[in-house]
Parts: C-alpha cells; sequence; structure tokens
C-alpha cells in the first residue's frame, strides 16, 4: 500500500480518528535556486551535473561564496536540504587550487563519518581527481594511520577522536595543521549539554595548536533548526559566524498527527499507555507494509517494542528480520548492518532511541511514530524528518504519553506549531570541564605566562592552580606538563564519566562474545543481577554484574515479563552562592550533593504491564556535586496545610517542574532532576530541589534561577488544563495521594500571588 492511500485509509478509520487532537498538512515546497561561484572548478561543476545538479539552492550558493572568502558560517536548514554541498564544494575547491590545502571534518558519531566520507569519496572518484578523503577514529587499521597523517587531504573524524588521537599527537600531524583552510563541523545542534561543553573546549585546543603551526582555518557549520544557532556556533568556536537559514530545498507533503491515548479511567484520568498504542498504530504500517520508523525515549520502550513487532511477523523458522531495534549500546557492527538493511528497503519497521535522529543516510521511509513527545519542537521535527527524505507524501504520528509536558503539547497542538524550536545551551567555562581541558591542551603544548586559552580571562589562576597542585611545572616563562598519566585519557566527551561496562554474552559455555555496553549511571537500573536485559527483542538475564571490572555477564532466556528498577535519590546542600525573595518564595541557587542508589526491582508482564512481583538490589551508592537552584517555600504553610496533604502537593508540583523545564532550556528531560523535602534541613522549610543530572553542573539551573516564578505559572496553567477530577498521573504524577490537585492548585495561588 502506499503512503498515499494509508493516510486515505487512517482518515476513515473512527477508532483511530476519535484520539486525534489535531491533524495538520504541511503542504509540499517547491525549491529556490541560486547560482554557483564564478570561480568554480569546471571538473566540480561537472561531476555535480551529472549527479543531476545543475544549480544549487539557495542556501548551498550563499554558504559556497561565504566559505571560498574565509568568512565562517553557519547553515540552518531542515533535514535532507542537502548542507554536505554547503562544505563539500569549498573544501574540494581549495584542494583543487592548492594541492597542500587540507581540511577537518567532525560529525558527532562514527555511523555519520562513514556515510558522508562515502559520498565525498564518490565525487572523487566522478571527478577522476587526486584527493584522498579519509576516515580516521577507533576502526581505522593501525597501517593506514601513518598514510592518512601524510597524505589526507580530507580527514574525516568525530570529536573523541580528535580530542585523545589528533590533538595530543600533533606533532605526527604538522602537513595538516600547517595547512589547514576548513574545518566542518555537522550537526552543530547536537553538541548541546555536557557534550558541547566539553567540545567547544577541544575547538579551543585545536584553534591553539593551529596558531602554533600558522594556520587560522575557516569553520563551516551546519544545524538542524533550533532558535539560537548563530549563539551556539559563535560560543562553540569563539568567533562571529555568518547565519544562512533562507531554505531553498524542496519539500514533499508532510501529515502530522497528534494521537491522544483513550481515557481508560474517567475518575482517575487515567489513559491507555503510550507503548500499547504506538504498538497498534506501529503494527498496522507493519500489516500494509509502510516503511517506516519509530522513535522511543528509553532503551526499555524500544527493546519492548520490537519484541512485540518480531513476534507479528515471525516465519516458521522464528526469523523477524522485517523488524529491527536501534540504539546506543548495540555494537558498531550491527548498527551499520542495520543502517545498509535500511538503504536497501529490507526492513519495513525499525524501532529506534534518537541514536537515529541524525543524518545518517537510511534510505526513504514513508512514516515516522513517535512513542511519546520528544521533550524539544527541534527534535520532534528532526525525528519528523526520517520520513519522506526525498520529497515524497509522508506521516508523523505523535502519540503522547500520560506526562504533564505531552498532555500539554497534544492538547495545545498550536503551541507546537506556532512556538520556535528552543535554544540549545553549553557552558564551555564550567569550571569542572574547563580544568581538565586547560590540563589537555598543556600537555599538548606548554602555556607561555600571561596566555589566555582562547579567550578564558581566568587562565593564569587556572595555571597556577594546576602548578601547586604539581600537575604542572613552571620554568623560564611557560607552564609545561609534569604529571605521568595522560591527561586525554580520564575524560569522555559525552558523558561526565568515562566509565563503561561491557555486555558479555555467556549462553554458550564454550564460547563468550560481548554483545553490547552501557554508561555507568544506567548499568544500576538495567544490569543489576536478576534484571531481564533486552537485546534486539531478545531477553537474557543478568547472571553477575562485576561492578569492578566493569562487566556484565548474561545469559538468554525467554519469560514472559520485562524488569523496571526503582531509583531512590537523597540531596544536601554543600554551599549557597546566591539567595533573594521571589515573592511569597525564597529563591537560591549553590552547590548539593546528591546520592543516588537502586534498591528494588519490579517484573512487569509484557501483554498487560502488571506487577509479578519484585525483587531486591545491592548495589553501591552513586555520589555527585552538582549546581541546583532551589525554592523554599513561605514557613506558615506547615501550619496552614497538614503534612500529609503538603507533601502530595509537593510531590505534584515536582512532578510538574520536572516536566515542564525541559521545554524552555532545550536539554533532554534526563539533564535535570526535580526532588523536594517536606521540611528541609538547609533551608528549615517545605523546599523543591532542581538540580543539574551532571558532575559539576552546565548552567541549567542557573538559567532557570533567572526564570524567576515563571516555571511556577507554567505549572499552574497545566494543573488547570487537565480534565481530571482531583489529580491524576498526567498532572500530579502517579504517587501523589488522593487530594493533591486541590491542595497544589491552592498552594500555586499563593505561591504566584
Amino acid at each position: 500500500m502506499t503512503i498515499a492511500e494509508y493516510i486515505s485509509k487512517l482518515r476513515q478509520n473512527p477508532s483511530f480518528m476519535d484520539n486525534v487532537t489535531s491533524w495538520q498538512v504541511i503542504p509540499a515546497r517547491p525549491a529556490h535556486y541560486g547560482d554557483f561561484p564564478p570561480e568554480l572548478d569546471g571538473r566540480i561543476a561537472e561531476a555535480l551535473r551529472r549527479r543531476g545538479i545543475n544549480r544549487p539552492y539557495i542556501h548551498q550558493a550563499q554558504a559556497m561564496r561565504s566559505a571560498l572568502a574565509g568568512q565562517d558560517l553557519v547553515v540552518v536548514t531542515p533535514t535532507a536540504s542537502g548542507k554536505t554541498l554547503c562544505y563539500n564544494v569549498p573544501v574540494l575547491q581549495s584542494i583543487l587550487a592548492d594541492e597542500a590545502s587540507r581540511a577537518l571534518y567532525l560529525f558527532p558519531t562514527k555511523a555519520l563519518s562513514s556515510d558522508q566520507v562515502a559520498e565525498l569519496y564518490a565525487m572523487i572518484q566522478d571527478m577522476g581527481v587526486d584527493v584522498k578523503a579519509y576516515t580516521y577514529d577507533g576502526d581505522t587499521p593501525a597501517s593506514a594511520r601513518s598514510a592518512i597523517r601524510q597524505a589526507g587531504h580530507v580527514v574525516v573524524t568525530n570529536p573523541d577522536m580528535l580530542h585523545q588521537g589528533i590533538l595530543p599527537n600533533h606533532a605526527k600531524w604538522v602537513k595538516l595543521f600547517e595547512n589547514l583552510k576548513y574545518v566542518v563541523i555537522d550537526e552543530i545542534h547536537a553538541y548541546r549539554g555536557v557534550f558541547g561543553s566539553n567540545l567547544a573546549n577541544v575547538i579551543r585546543r585545536l584553534k591553539r595548536i593551529c596558531a602554533f603551526y600558522g594556520a587560522d582555518p575557516t569553520f563551516i557549520c551546519c544545524s538542524a533548526t533550533i532558535r539560537n544557532p548563530k549563539e551556539l556556533t559563535e560560543t562553540m568556536i569563539g568567533k562571529p559566524v555568518r547565519l544562512i537559514d533562507e531554505n531553498g530545498a524542496p519539500a514533499g507533503e508532510r501529515h502530522v498527527v497528534f494521537y491522544n491515548p483513550p481515557v481508560v479511567n474517567a475518575q482517575l484520568g487515567i489513559r491507555a499507555g503510550s507503548i500499547p498504542e504506538t504498538r497498534k498504530i506501529a503494527a498496522s504500517l507493519l500489516r500494509n507494509d509502510v516503511q517506516h520508523i519509530v522513535f522511543a525515549r528509553s532503551r526499555l520502550t524500544v527493546e519492548v517494542l520490537v519484541r512485540y513487532l518480531k513476534d507479528m511477523v515471525r516465519d516458521p523458522l522464528g526469523n523477524a528480520g522485517r523488524v529491527r531495534g536501534y540504539r546506543g549500546g548495540y555494537l558498531p557492527t550491527q548498527r551499520r548492518e542495520i543502517e545498509r538493511e535500511l538503504r536497501a528497503g529490507r526492513i519495513t519497521s525499525v524501532v529506534s532511541t534518537n541514536a537515529l535522529e541524525l543524518g545518517i543516510d537510511i534510505g526513504q521511509l514513508d512514516a515516522c511514530v513517535l512513542c511519546g513527545y520528544p521533550g524539544t519542537i527541534a527534535s520532534t521535527w528532526q525525528q519528523a524528518g526520517r520520513a519522506g527524505r526525498r520529497g515524497s507524501v509522508s506521516l508523523l504520528i505523535v502519540v503522547a504519553s500520560s506526562g504533564p509536558l505531552d498532555q500539554y503539547i497534544i492538547q495545545h497542538p498550536e503551541y507546537f506549531f506556532a512556538q520556535s524550536p528552543e535554544q540549545a545551551l553549553i557552558n564551555p567555562d564550567n569550571l569542572y570541564i574547563l580544568l581538565n581541558h586547560i590540563k589537555c591542551a598543556a600537555y599538548e603544548l606548554p602555556f607561555e605566562e600571561g596566555e589566555s586559552f582562547q579567550g578564558v580571562e581566568d587562565t593564569p589562576e587556572l595555571l597556577d592552580y594546576l602548578r601547586d597542585e604539581n600537575i604542572l611545572r613552571q620554568v623560564a616563562g611557560k607552564y609545561y606538563w609534569m604529571a605521568e598519566e595522560f591527561p586525554q585519557a580520564g575524560i569522555n566527551l559525552r558523558s561526565a564519566t568515562d566509565q563503561n561496562f561491557l555486555i558479555v554474552d555467556i549462553t554458550d559455555p564454550k564460547k563468550h562474545r560481548v554483545i553490547g555496553e552501557m554508561d555507568r549511571f544506567t548499568v544500576p537500573m538495567l544490569l543489576h543481577q536478576y534484571a531481564i536485559y533486552m537485546h534486539e527483542g531478545t531477553q537474557y538475564q543478568v547472571e553477575q554484574l562485576d561492578f569492578d571490572d566493569k562487566k556484565a555477564y548474561i545469559r538468554r532466556v525467554d519469560v514472559g515479563y520485562y524488569t523496571d528498577a526503582d531509583l531512590t535519590t537523597s540531596l544536601k546542600v554543600l554551599d549557597e552562592f546566591d539567595r533573594e525573595p521571589d515573592g511569597p518564595l525564597t529563591r537560591s541557587r549553590g552547590e548539593v550533593l546528591t546520592s543516588s542508589i537502586v534498591t528494588v526491582f519490579k517484573k512487569i508482564a509484557f501483554d498487560t504491564h502488571e506487577n509479578l512481583g519484585w525483587g531486591p538490589v545491592t548495589l553501591p551508592e552513586l555520589e555527585m556535586q552538582t549546581t541546583a537552584c532551589w525554592w523554599t517555600l513561605p514557613g506558615h504553610l506547615e501550619d496552614v496545610y497538614e503534612r500529609e496533604p503538603l507533601k502530595n502537593a509537593l510531590i505534584g508540583l515536582a512532578h510538574l517542574l520536572r516536566h515542564i523545564a525541559p521545554m524552555y532550556l532545550m536539554c533532554a528531560p534526563q539533564d535535570i532532576s526535580v526532588v523536594y523535602h517536606v521540611k528541609d534541613t538547609f533551608t528549615g522549610g517545605p523546599t523543591i530541589f532542581l538540580y543539574d543530572s551532571v558532575p559539576g553542573g552546565i548552567g541549567l539551573s542557573d538559567r532557570v534561577y533567572e526564570m524567576r516564578r515563571e516555571l511556577f505559572a507554567r505549572a499552574r496553567e497545566l494543573l488547570a488544563a487537565c480534565p481530571c477530577a482531583d489529580g491524576c498521573p498526567s498532572c500530579v504524577g502517579a504517587t501523589a495521594g488522593p487530594g493533591a490537585k486541590g491542595t497544589l492548585m491552592k498552594l500555586l495561588d499563593e505561591l504566584l500571588a
């Protein structure tokens, strides 16, 4: 069935349409063209013509001209709008004009690197010129590395390899750094939070080494649609940039459908789960042979959906290759195989976390289903762009969960369609991150006395601190690295911890094999002993978690349930930086210490989702020092409200703030946490804490502190808009007791007075 026929069939299905809160049709858009730069080499123009490109889109033309004039720039257009030409053409032009010219391409993932280098290599082959483009990452054979360092015109890598493999060994890359003409940073919107703050410091180190070798490269950056691309890029590269955001690429007609699962208990306001509803929609697409992608917000949801859909299409031999999962934690070889199968059209349904959100070429998909709102408008459009990539009609269905943010978006579609996408936030001057990169920079090149680390005013004080800690040695006006360890090895750019656990399948006693990996903070939730770990829909039981050796040993099983663990977090204030009254509230910010421990796990039945039992988890406590802001409620409230109703209201308020804040911060929901204390030991009264879920913090809580009571006003709006009589999982959460909604409404009215 074609996608147009399927859309028509869906519109005539009353059981589906009864739950649709909005069906928007975004019309097709024609192309707008510009002209190639007059100095363009004829061989490039001819190769493009053979690919059917006779004229560039308007944004491509503007980007080529700016880059060839040496102007730093950022191109902001939707998925599949031809951003690759914006940097490939200027880079090839400079190499054809000067054989010594070099370029460095940075992509956030290895998959994207290999995808883009294949496209560039095909174009070079077509031109018949001697331009050498290579991928240089952890998978590059040792035998090829020396040749790439000496002869590579275009070196394609990722931030992790630049940080750990290229910059510390810059003496082996003299040809690259002496002749570096262009640095390309693609998918720059992906670099936010910890990852972005780390990359900004890696770019500072790169510019410092380039200056040492006498180079001053032009930066060409590309981004999907966000609210502050110019600000983000300028913070990232430390230079002013030209913003190019006039999109000239054509687009096919897109149907955007908001689907709210039906209410199953009107008194309590409880809706059907988003997972079973997504499963029904994906099953319908699968039965009608419509190639589609399902995005889910967690690894566990991905695996549960994969299991359901694979069971639908298994052949007599048990094969179900038409349905595949895709997420972080799969090994690279498995992910590359899934990408190839998608491009070849052999997979009808792929269920993914946001790992497939970036612009990897996965061929032409017709539909996209989101199991829960992704948390940001920008992410929603990025995921929607995975369907209809070649100008065809496409379908996006957003299935809401019962979370307050999902319910707000699904019931206020005008907010989603009228609002501009969110901001991307990074904090390169976060002391925890900055100090680590100054260590790396000192290892790479000694610091001169009085030298500034690419505009960081506190550089002299930080260097003196490292000297006093016997990490640097000050001799003859220079600071030299003197510690024994290699500083780059201790920094993971993508998270604040570098400790990954390997997942080892021991089903076959003769042949143990590694099938995946997981970060340290997720392990206690998903890989504790006796957990059911799911991988591409196959179930495994965790037989042993070796916390010291960072390995989990699993055995294949077939049981009718999956597991989910409960995380308990406690918090105490270490230092208060600022405090000021804000109406009846007192608003503060400072440093806190959080302690997290998983104590128990639940067994949940596959089809009914009922609780089948529980088990204990014995794992060490994880501590983290971070930044937070907090609101202390007026002391008289403890006299006005009884303890239990006040506690229920605080549970509801924390639940609302946890779901609303990411909408204003362009952060993933897991980047912040909200906790409540009915009587906090530091403030002495009822207190709500919002903290960055990252060691050292990255400025998210500081931004919330500056917002004053705005989040409380939004929480009041959401609470009033919820149709339930007296509180439900959507507005006050599943754990708030009876009467929570009424108490919280009165409380918010008082706090916002």
